[in-house]
């Protein structure tokens, strides 16, 4: 869906460019959501490949900075969450459930600008567009695309500060597509190989060989690696279970296959220095489901033990398209589309 909107992003883009001055200041943003209780439409089925649908929202809100959500990350109590919209902006709240445990709406809902490092906000995107969040150690990480960076704010205090700092990428900026670049930051578990080290994937930025290009951004593993691309799927996401291994969101756009997601599944100990990895598709969805384009993803463990997902989509703020909250449920053990595969890539860090 962003490919159709490339001409309109790019104006919007060009106009936050020399747009470096205070910007919209923010504030309440009530969120308006309507339940979607089936996946497919016209259909009852609640299992696909390995995920279970729980319950959905599509939401709307009479803030006009509502919109264009990136990313989102839940926080320990698997209700209050950040996000991150590509217009620069933070959106915070809190997810509400039914008598069941579905997800019913959203309650708390604020839109405040981002700072840049100078303690700028920009009106526009070219400067803060932000495509991906993580949490750890009391910090928030932001991955941003065109001015290619990670950026860490405080936590708590994220709303009202600059970044305390920017963590090297290891990827040579002039590889990096300015509107396919970082788009998803990932923080492994601490008890995972990777030892709570934080991870970037790109959109569609590709190596010689065709790959995505990734990076282990901290820790002793930190350097590149790849993510084999196939099938015209891009990356807009991803997260880590609790296991280690990592999952990555994939959308793709054409005319000859409509809209369409997946889920890859990759072992986190195939993930170091100079790996290409692969992965299980674990979930595939269609026109024929309630998508969008689904922008975000992220993982926490409920109180049954069991593996929730969520994902968010960005409506480019189009009325041709749709702010959905989607919940499923992980089955583990379900069988997978494609089987995992590495390679060795003569990547330096």
């Amino acid at each position: 869906m962003k490919r159709l909107c490339r001409v309109t992003m790019l104006f919007v883009l060009l106009a936050g460019c020399v747009s470096a001055t205070t910007g919209p200041a923010g504030g309440p943003a009530p969120i308006h959501g309507t339940v979607i209780s089936k996946f497919r439409v016209g259909s009852d089925q609640t299992i696909f490949g390995s995920l279970e649908f729980l319950g959905g929202l599509s939401l709307s809100s009479s803030n006009p900075l509502y919109g264009a959500v990136s990313a989102i990350r839940f926080r320990p109590d698997q209700r209050h969450f950040i996000s991150v919209l590509d217009t620069g902006h933070w959106l915070t709240g809190a997810i509400e459930r039914d008598a069941d445990g579905k997800l019913a709406g959203i309650s708390d809902a604020a839109i405040t600008p981002m700072q840049d490092r100078f303690g700028q906000t920009h009106e526009g995107k070219g400067a803060m567009d932000a495509e991906g969040v993580a949490l750890r150690d009391h910090t928030v990480l932001v991955s941003f695309e065109e001015y290619h960076r990670v950026d860490v704010y405080p936590d708590p205090g994220f709303e009202t500060s600059p970044p305390t700092k920017t963590l090297p990428i290891w990827i040579p900026k002039n590889q990096l597509r300015g509107n396919q670049s970082l788009e998803a930051v990932m923080v492994a578990p601490p008890s995972s190989p990777l030892a709570g080290s934080a991870v970037i994937v790109t959109e569609r930025s590709l190596d010689k060989d065709g790959n995505m290009l990734a990076a282990i951004l901290d820790g002793p593993q930190a350097g590149r690696f790849a993510v084999r691309h196939y099938d015209d799927f891009d990356v807009s996401d991803g997260v880590f279970l609790p296991d280690g291994d990592l999952l990555l969101l994939e959308r793709r756009f054409d005319l000859a296959h409509g809209i369409g997601v997946r889920i890859l599944r990759i072992a986190g100990g195939d993930i170091k220095p100079g790996a290409l990895v692969d992965g299980k598709i674990i979930f595939e969805a269609d026109g024929s489901d309630q998508i969008d384009n689904l922008e975000g993803l992220d993982a926490f463990r409920a109180d049954d033990g069991t593996i929730h997902l969520i994902m968010v989509s960005d409506d480019n703020h189009s009325i041709l398209q749709r702010n959905l909250m989607l919940e499923f449920r992980l089955r583990d053990g379900s069988p997978a589309a494609k089987p995992a595969t590495t390679a060795s890539l003569s990547v330096q860090h």
